[in-house]
Parts: C-alpha cells; structure tokens; sequence
C-alpha cells in the first residue's frame, strides 16, 4: 500500500471516529438548534437535578443527560422548567427533551414519545414518627403532600387522602416536617435521598405504593434524536459508565435490568 492510500485510509479513520459530532451537525437529528440538546430539567427536585453548594446543576439526571450529549456529539443546554410545564414547553418546540424525574405511563406515552427506561424506582410514603402511619391504608381521611401534576398525587387521591399540592417536594417535604400535612407521596429515590441529606426527622414507609421506570420525554415525530439517546444510554450502562456516574450520589445503580422501550411515533 503507497503513501497515498495510507493517507485515505487515515482519512476514513478519522472520519469515522468523528461520527457522533458529524452526526450532530448534520441537521437529522431534528433539534432546535443545531449542534446544542436543549433539555428541560427542574433544579428543585434532588438527586436527580439540583443546584451544588457552588451554583452549578448537578444530579442523577444532569450526569446522564451530559454523558449522553456527549456520546452523540452534542452541547448540553439546560434550562430551568418547573416539572407541571413540562410537557407543555416541550409539545410548544421550546426544548428538545426533557430530563426530569418522569415516570413513563400510558397516559404521557400518548402524548410524548419516551427514550427507553433510564432509571427504576416508585412511589413511597414519607411521614413522622408520630402520624400512626404504616402503610397505604392508613392514608385514608389523611392530609398528604405530592409534587403537582406528578403520579405521585392520584396515588394519594386513589387511597383516599385529602391532596394538597404542592410546586417543589422540598416545599412538601418542610410542610411535613412543619406539621402541616400528615404525610407526603415521593420518589422513593428523592425521598431516601431528602431525609439523609438534609438530615429531615421523617421516615419513609417500606411498603411501596408503585414500582416505576423515569423516562426522558421527546416530542413524536423525532425517530432520529429517540435512537441516538437510546444507543448513547444503552452504551453507558453496558460499559459500566452509568453505575460509575450514579453509585457516588446514592450508593447503588438504578438502572432497571429490563428497560422499557417505547416507539418514537
């Protein structure tokens, strides 16, 4: 082989080791703007996405959504969403994907399309000591807390508590712990995670009220950008970069062992 055909051949190497940014600025991967994710996210709700002591965004969902910008090629751009406007902004074209903690249910799956599952967890009741509650069933005639317009509020609503809603699960978390309300419905993930980092007198109920998987929401229609986050999330977890991501937050992966995985149409 002459010198000129090594040098085509270093060519072809380089061009295809440059893939996921070419593939980024080729404009088919359907975003606003091209080269930049856009992606929605709450800094209220840790671990999944919060501020550190320094101002910068940290979290579950912040590390993942990076590392997968990162695969494709792309310039993570967040912006600050509050969780009930979420899919609103994002059916009005004001960002490419969401990242904040949402379950995938067949009711968003009819309006969004959802990236395969990225992280398992459910719905747990946090309380006092002193409330008497144990279980689901005492939550009846109760006054329980829930992040408005999350799952999280039906749960307490179907097992007869009085809801109050709430904008944040901090607000709802510092009501509890105020004596206002007798209970709050959270992601067992943030829960656990509220109580030992803020050192809250409250304790989470072992009895789960749902097992769910959190999705990161596309508008339909974008079958390019679902596949390209698909291929970057299933690529992190199998070579271990996930687990390495997340364990240091929380102290274990939650990845689910049998992500779902939803159409892009």
């Amino acid at each position: 082989m002459n010198r000129r055909h090594l040098l085509a051949l270093a060519a072809l190497c380089t061009g295809l080791l440059a893939a996921p940014a070419l593939r980024a600025a080729d404009g088919k991967l359907e975003l606003i703007e091209p080269g930049k994710l856009i992606v929605a996210t709450d800094s209220t709700f840790a671990p999944f996405s919060m501020r550190t002591p320094s101002g910068e965004l940290d979290g579950l969902e912040v590390r993942v959504m990076r590392e997968i910008c990162r695969r494709i090629g792309l310039e993570y751009n967040p912006v600050n969403i509050k969780f009930d406007a979420l899919l609103v902004g994002l059916m009005a074209d004001q960002y490419d994907i969401t990242s904040e903690s949402m379950d995938i249910t067949p009711t968003r799956q009819k309006q969004v399309a959802f990236a395969d599952g990225w992280l398992e967890s459910g719905a747990r009741i946090v309380t006092r000591k002193d409330t008497g509650i144990k279980g689901p069933e005492d939550l009846k005639g109760r006054n329980v807390g829930a992040l408005s317009a999350s799952t999280f509020g039906k749960l307490a609503e179907e097992h007869g508590a009085n809801l109050k809603s709430y904008k944040t699960a901090a607000d709802a978390m510092q009501d509890l712990v105020g004596g206002n309300i007798d209970a709050v419905i959270n992601d067992a993930v943030a829960g656990n995670y509220a109580i030992k980092a803020r050192k809250l007198p409250l304790v989470m109920i072992e009895t789960p009220l749902s097992t769910i998987q959190k999705g990161f929401a596309i508008k339909k229609g974008k079958p390019n950008l679902h596949a390209a986050v698909n291929k970057a999330l299933a690529e992190m977890v199998a070579d271990g970069t996930y687990a390495k991501l997340l364990t240091p937050l929380i102290g274990y992966d939650p990845a689910p062992k049998e992500p779902i995985k939803t159409s892009a149409m």
